[in-house]
């Protein structure tokens, strides 16, 4: 149901001129979601188990899979959904919206900041889109060909996303948390959706550590 400002967005007296109502359901924007994100896990999964596994290093272990895999999802949603944000600011007024148009509109319930074009949201996705989306996308070839600087890629974007993801939330907190159209929106899309890009980066920058820091000391032990 529209709200006063004739929309569905908090604050109810946003002003939106020329808003024009989402036409897809949440339903119909979830499962195209999970279901082609479900797609590429299995897609990377399995090449990453079979056609990786034929070279002379041998197979891949399986947390480096996953860990191919959680690249890609998070490059492919830089390359294509937080990018359709940046390259389409006309989007809550688009006589025919695309699938992408609908899904930040449904995002808007849970923080209208991308409504209204905030600085700090804005400037948190030109940073996913330009820098975070290519070094996510680099350390799923880094981590299939084993590079060398396969670690070190992983902490340092990880630590990007963390960075990112702590302006986003401090902002929010800083600026009253009013933003969400109801507690269901918060916990499921503010908290829920976003939750993934503080809890895995933490635990791959704290991995990625670990093993340099390993590689140092066996380093420094061959030279002693």
């Amino acid at each position: 149901m529209a709200a006063i400002g004739g929309h569905p967005y908090w604050p109810s007296d946003l002003e939106l001129p020329g808003f024009v109502p989402q036409q897809l359901s949440p339903l119909q924007l979830v499962v195209p979601l999970i279901g082609t994100s479900l797609l590429v896990i299995a897609v990377v999964w399995l090449v990453s188990g079979h056609v990786l596994s034929t070279g002379k290093s041998g197979r891949l272990s399986k947390a480096d899979r996953l860990l191919m895999c959680w690249w890609a999802i998070t490059g492919l949603t830089h390359l294509i959904i937080e990018a359709s944000l940046l390259f389409t600011p006309n989007y809550l007024t688009k006589e025919n919206p695309s699938f992408f148009d609908e899904i930040w509109k449904e995002y808007n319930k849970a923080d209208s900041r991308y409504a209204t074009g905030d600085t700090t949201t804005t400037a948190v996705e030109v940073i996913a889109v330009f820098l975070q989306d290519p070094l996510s996308l680099l350390a799923v070839y880094a981590i299939a060909s084993r590079k060398s600087y396969n670690y070190i890629l992983q902490f340092s974007v990880s630590m990007s996303h963390l960075y990112s993801m702590l302006i986003f939330y401090i902002t929010a907190y800083l600026d009253g948390m009013n933003f969400c159209a109801s507690p269901f929106y918060f916990w499921t899309y503010f908290v829920g959706a976003n939750s993934p890009w503080v809890v895995i980066p933490t635990l791959i920058a704290i991995r990625s550590w670990k093993l340099i820091s390993q590689a140092s000391q066996s380093c420094k032990v061959n030279q002693d």
